[in-house]
């Protein structure tokens, strides 16, 4: 019997660290290149290099130089952290995406940060003691307070961040209180609109619960991991072709994660890539975690490929299915049906989309699952183009609130986003996020919360999507092509 492939590829691939020149079969509005990809000047996909520029403004020097000056910060950070200990604030890239700024509470140790070729910030709370506010705005938080968008530690700010909606501020800062948060150490931030899961969702290439469409994250031995929102333990998939694929063996949504692992059959090949809905196929050499700052792209089915910079970890996100602490915000678009999709920086997996509000027209911002928790948490192994499974690669220096995420005391998730959080980039045109939904057909299920409840959401995926677009995956909107008219924030 024939095998059938997660990422399905009919590849060319050169030697290592040069380009890979990948045609993807054509799938629903998808345009597949009709010519290989030209061989990059570095080991990043010139797919990824020419989002970057168009995203971010950078040319193919400036995005490679910035990629790897984030990969050098992951490990001086984690290195600082240890040097430092309880006196260690977080660290972040500044604006220009090359200055790495450690946090510090001991100005003695000034010098040592220097000596790593890193900026030191003489700061007043250690990122232990931001990180232990945030829980208690978690452990305070009554259903009303979960009317609140979120909340999450700004390391480069030095403090923790309440966001409202217009006219909640009040709410917001009362919540603090009952924190035990002293208000020089809160900041509130009002934005348009609350996010929402983005279920119903293709992020890479798509697979089905039911009439419920959701995308697959990465290949990892054994199956893929996507989004917990996406299906309920015990739930089958099918893929493309409308063949049984595998089944959801862990799903956590809401909760501390928002984490899926699809087990799939013996016949499903499996590959370390990612399809960038535009013909290419993207290469996945590892995962380890970028810092905030750090530029990142994901790809989408509904949408294609969007970069920006991660913004803020260990963020709190109030979904209305409930609460999901430990994601990573962005300032990268999404729309309905890119739920569950991968995260990149470089050729280095980030994690899996999670929810949103705003969209690729006016901007947004758009939450994602840390990848290595899925993997550590399942004891998987990334599959990668190196030939090796990249297991849990954390690369040193992820400051993220791992506390929220069991990860091993990695509790300065307070790194977010380097103050970036607040300059706009909160309520930039996200008002109109509730109408992404990309397939939803008026997205008019996923709103009650009641359906994604406790990772059971998508059970057959019901409500999502009117369930009439989904048979077989004929309406996939790749590269957003449906886009337009009162489209929901939830994919």
């Amino acid at each position: 019997m024939q095998r059938r492939t997660v990422v399905a590829i009919a590849a060319t691939v050169t030697a290592a660290g040069a380009a890979v020149a990948f045609t993807l079969p054509s799938m629903a509005g998808t345009q597949p290149s009709q010519r290989p990809a030209a061989k990059p000047a570095s080991a990043v996909a010139p797919q990824l290099l020419a989002a970057m520029k168009r995203d971010l403004g950078l040319n193919a020097d400036q995005a490679t130089a910035r990629l790897a000056r984030a990969k050098w910060a992951s490990g001086v950070s984690a290195q600082l952290r240890g040097t430092a200990g309880d006196s260690y604030g977080g660290a972040w890239l500044g604006k220009d995406g090359n200055t790495l700024n450690i946090a510090i509470t001991d100005a003695s140790l000034a010098p040592k940060v220097r000596a790593a070729g890193a900026e030191p910030k003489l700061v007043k709370r250690s990122v232990a003691q931001l990180d232990s506010a945030k829980r208690a705005l978690d452990s305070a938080a009554t259903k009303s307070d979960r009317d609140l968008p979120g909340w999450y530690v700004d390391v480069a700010a030095n403090e923790v961040v309440v966001q409202a909606l217009p006219g909640d501020s009040r709410k917001a800062r009362a919540l603090a209180a009952d924190a035990g948060i002293p208000s020089s150490a809160v900041r509130v931030v009002t934005v348009k609109s609350s996010p929402k899961p983005l279920a119903d969702v293709i992020g890479a290439q798509p697979y089905f619960i039911g009439q419920a469409r959701c995308s697959i994250g990465f290949a990892v031995e054994g199956g893929f991991v996507t989004a917990g929102h996406c299906g309920a333990e015990g739930t089958q998939t099918r893929d493309l072709d409308g063949q049984a694929q595998g089944q959801v063996v862990d799903s956590v949504f809401p909760g501390n994660s928002d984490l899926g692992f699809v087990q799939t059959g013996a016949d499903v090949q499996l590959q370390p890539f990612v399809d960038d809905f535009n013909g290419n196929a993207l290469p996945v050499g590892g995962s380890t975690e970028s810092p905030v700052g750090a530029a990142v792209c994901r790809s989408g089915s509904t949408t294609g490929t969007f970069c920006g910079t991660i913004l803020a970890k260990n963020q709190t996100v109030n979904y209305p299915e409930g609460a999901v602490t430990g994601l990573t915000r962005t300032d990268v678009c999404a729309e309905g049906g890119d739920s569950g999709g991968p995260w990149l920086s470089g050729d280095q997996a980030q994690g899996v989309t999670s929810g949103g509000s705003g969209d690729c027209t006016v901007g947004g911002e758009t939450f994602f699952q840390p990848v290595n928790e899925i993997l550590e948490r399942n004891n998987l192994s990334l599959l990668t183009t190196g030939g090796q499974g990249g297991g849990n690669q954390q690369g040193g220096g992820q400051d993220q609130g791992g506390n929220d995420q069991g990860n091993g005391g990695q509790d300065n998730g307070g790194q977010d986003n380097g103050g970036q959080d607040n300059g706009g980039q909160d309520n930039g045109g996200q008002d109109n996020g509730q109408d992404q939904g990309g397939n939803e057909q008026g997205g008019q299920d996923q709103q009650g919360g009641n359906d994604q409840q406790g990772g059971n959401d998508q059970q057959g995926g019901q409500n999502q999507q009117g369930g009439n677009d989904q048979q077989g995956g004929q309406n996939q909107q790749g590269n957003g092509q449906n886009r337009g008219g009162k489209q929901r924030s939830h994919a």
